[in-house]
């Protein structure tokens, strides 16, 4: 029986030897709705995130990353497809059923590229936005199992009303019931098997999503109440009219008048706790397994959110709260790279898929947008080629370099922040002749072609104030 046993271990480490000597695997690791709200980031000083922490100190820290759009469908369509909004034409939410044939051929989702190219992809958890798992793109995707009602706690938190979606209390059910461990542990499952090819595996962790609710230990690492984030009330002052109407202030009036504020950032944080544990039990695995040396992690959020800046909440906004995102890669094969990597310039999450196509040896799609981040993974300080876009409905863009944000909404608005100076962007300068420079170099980095809005598909509720839906026709 020991023979056997040393037998298995010689065969397992030959095939991750194997394995080695070909191409990387890949741990894409996808978080719905984080902001910055981390230990690493700081972008709330009482954030307990250790895994999230000890994975930016190992790889390369991109701290200042945005989304491709402030919204799931769109971001989500853009990272895995690798095609900005503007030239994709997606810039809403979709019910990617409804596309069209000649629609679904257009592009190949990242996935399918690195399974047609001899990956076996794995899966779990919300990786699209309401697309179908087929064979064409996943190996095998886990389907998860309905498990026990889950139970919260009647004395913490708050609810408004019966709404299942605005709900922040802590579960009472033990950790294996909730989903984000069920999606995680599928991942775990993969890190432990025998693998005679490279691995694509992408776990989807849901949390922090509405509704803000995870198990009762993670809100007990919080004390009652946290600290609020810095607010202007006048902000909106200076804010075009395109711009004010992305906030979301029905939210902030009924949580001001049910002194719910303090519950709902102690649940955020506690969802986003409770997203690092998972977080680390992926990495735990990775670590105890053969190909621990072997693959390169991708740890990425699909936008940011508000939670009470400029009277807003959720995301669907063009500013610095809904946009920014955690965005890390670890390159395991690197053994000798230094701890502490930051790269510090505007990163869109669009760059993805070049970069893992790159780092894979592999030629990306021609319709794939953006550029690689090999450069900045051998040296944080090497120039990018470009700098992060985010659109948020056709004619709506703002662009961020390391210094400056610059929006333009479809009717011609502007805002320009300074993040030298001006961090919570409070003070918009676009009216300021004394920056009109700076305001120009960074409008000639707008796209001048944009694609026509994709109806098929789309959910109608989804389509922002935009050149599509005007601001004096909204219903």
């Amino acid at each position: 029986m020991r023979n056997i046993v040393s037998l298995a271990a010689v065969l397992f480490c030959a095939v991750a030897l194997s394995s080695k000597e070909s191409r990387p695997n890949i741990l894409f690791i996808a978080i719905d709705d984080m902001n910055d709200w981390t230990g690493y980031l700081g972008g709330h000083p009482q954030a307990i995130t250790p895994n999230l922490d000890a994975l930016a100190r190992r790889g390369v820290n991109f701290s200042n990353a945005h989304c491709p759009a402030p919204g799931c469908s769109p971001s989500r369509n853009s990272i895995l497809y690798g095609v900005e909004p503007f030239n994709s034409g997606l810039y809403a939410f979709y019910d990617q059923e409804g596309f069209t044939k000649e629609q679904k051929s257009r592009y190949t989702a990242m996935t399918e590229f690195f399974k047609m190219n001899g990956y076996n992809t794995y899966g779990s958890g919300k990786i699209h936005h309401r697309r179908e798992p087929t064979s064409v793109e996943w190996t095998e995707f886990y389907e998860r199992e309905k498990g026990p009602q889950i139970v919260y706690d009647p004395d913490i938190g708050y609810q408004q009303g019966k709404s299942s979606k605005m709900n922040f209390k802590p579960t009472l059910n033990p950790l294996e019931d909730h989903n984000d461990y069920k999606n995680t542990s599928f991942g775990v499952d993969v890190l432990n098997r025998e693998h005679d090819k490279p691995f694509f595996l992408a776990v989807g962790i849901v949390k922090p999503h509405l509704p803000f609710v995870a198990p009762k230990r993670f809100f007990d690492m919080y004390p009652d109440p946290v600290k609020a984030p810095a607010i202007n009330p006048n902000d909106h002052n200076d804010i075009p009219a395109v711009g004010r109407s992305m906030a979301k202030v029905g939210d902030d009036r009924k949580f001001k008048a049910a002194k719910a504020w303090d519950d709902v950032r102690r649940a955020y944080l506690a969802c986003i706790t409770w997203a690092d544990y998972n977080i680390g039990r992926l990495i735990d695995a990775l670590e105890a397994s053969p190909y621990a040396d072997n693959t390169i992690v991708v740890l990425w959020s699909d936008h940011g959110y508000g939670m009470g800046e400029k009277k807003h909440f959720r995301k669907f906004a063009l500013w610095e709260e809904t946009t920014k995102v955690p965005f890390i890669i670890l390159d395991t094969r690197d053994d000798d790279a230094p701890e502490g990597r930051e790269v510090r310039g505007g990163v869109s999450l669009v760059n993805i898929y070049q970069t893992l196509a790159d780092m894979s040896g592999l030629e990306a799609p021609e319709h794939v947008d953006g550029f690689s981040l090999a450069p900045q993974l051998a040296d944080p300080d090497a120039t990018l080629a470009g700098p992060a876009i985010c659109s948020w409905g056709r004619g709506n863009y703002t662009v961020r370099d390391e210094r400056w944000r610059y929006t333009r909404y479809y009717d011609g608005g502007e805002e320009l922040y300074d993040h030298s100076k001006d961090s919570n962007e409070w003070d918009n300068l676009a009216n300021n002749p004394e920056y009109s420079g700076i305001k120009g170099r960074l409008m000639s980095q707008l796209p001048t072609n944009e694609a026509p809005l994709i109806m098929d598909g789309m959910e109608e509720w989804s389509l922002p104030v935009s050149s599509d839906k005007h601001l004096n026709s909204r219903k």
